[in-house]
């Protein structure tokens, strides 16, 4: 049986030979109406089709929103089946933003629906969430290993929500958010050249040299565009760790379509603003 190359060090190829930008699908109610498009699969699939046709042949990433595709039942799943075949067909890495997170044989349901090398949803990385525990993660990170695919892991998520639970302080003094830093860089300890366990660390926290971003592993942040960040504020909020960094852009990207010409330019300008920041730093 062929073993597929570690996650991290097929990123890190990606974005040095594309640039580190990754681009949302992202196709809720609002950007179908912009876009002209009814709200249902066949809107649905003419926006999936549309995003990877502009993009995929030339970013690093593309991540798919699984929730807005789950909406629309059996057939909304069956078009994000299509998108992430041909997302990778074009060479574009697919993070599947689906945030699981349970115990047990839930959870290793969960990883087999997304990480598996023969399931229909299989996908490159699959961001999940650790607040059961870091080591309820454990079903995910194996088979994550096992088929050369890796996990973003919510760290320090960008919600005013998210700081109630990350920003608490354990009995040994460390946040939660340090907590789950420290647990990724010991899955990517002595990886080369980077490993596939990330985190996902928000563009619009400001400085976080309180918290050791150095894991090993990549570093998904949502943010920019819509939300408020822009690429020159990446090496501020990252640091020494802005080289592993794989900005998020989505509405600022997607609010071009349909024109897959104006999907293009979009998706160019913020990749060059972000190699342009992270060259600079």
């Amino acid at each position: 049986m062929t073993v597929m190359e570690p996650f991290g060090a097929r990123l890190r190829r990606a974005m040095d030979e594309r640039g580190p930008l990754c681009v949302g699908i992202d196709p809720h109610a609002s950007l179908l109406a912009e876009w002209g498009l009814n709200d249902d699969v066949a809107g649905l699939e003419r926006f999936s089709r549309t995003v990877v046709e502009a993009v995929a042949g030339r970013v690093a990433v593309l991540k798919p929103q699984s929730a807005f595709f789950e909406r629309f039942g059996s057939r909304g799943v069956a078009v994000l089946e299509k998108s992430v075949e041909e997302a990778r067909a074009a060479g574009a890495l697919v993070v599947m933003d689906a945030k699981r997170g349970d115990i047990g044989s839930t959870m290793a349901a969960y990883a087999e629906s997304f990480l598996h090398k023969d399931a229909p949803l299989f996908s490159d990385a699959l961001t999940v969430s650790p607040y059961l525990g870091f080591g309820s993660l454990k079903p995910a990170v194996d088979l994550a290993r096992e088929n050369g695919a890796g996990l973003f892991v919510l760290a320090l998520t960008s919600n005013p929500e998210g700081g109630e639970v990350q920003h608490a302080v354990r009995g040994d003094g460390r946040t939660v958010g340090a907590t789950m830093l420290a647990h990724l860089a010991a899955e990517n300890a002595g990886e080369e050249p980077l490993g596939s366990f990330g985190a996902v660390v928000g563009a619009t926290l400001g400085d976080l040299t309180s918290y050791d971003l150095r894991i090993n592993g990549p570093l998904l942040a949502p943010g920019i565009g819509a939300q408020g960040a822009t690429p020159a504020d990446l090496p501020g909020v990252f640091g020494a760790a802005v080289r592993d960094v794989v900005p998020n852009v989505s509405r600022g990207v997607l609010r071009h379509g349909p024109d897959v010409a104006a999907l293009r330019r979009a998706a160019d300008r913020f990749a060059g603003e972000i190699r342009t920041a992270v060259t600079a730093s």
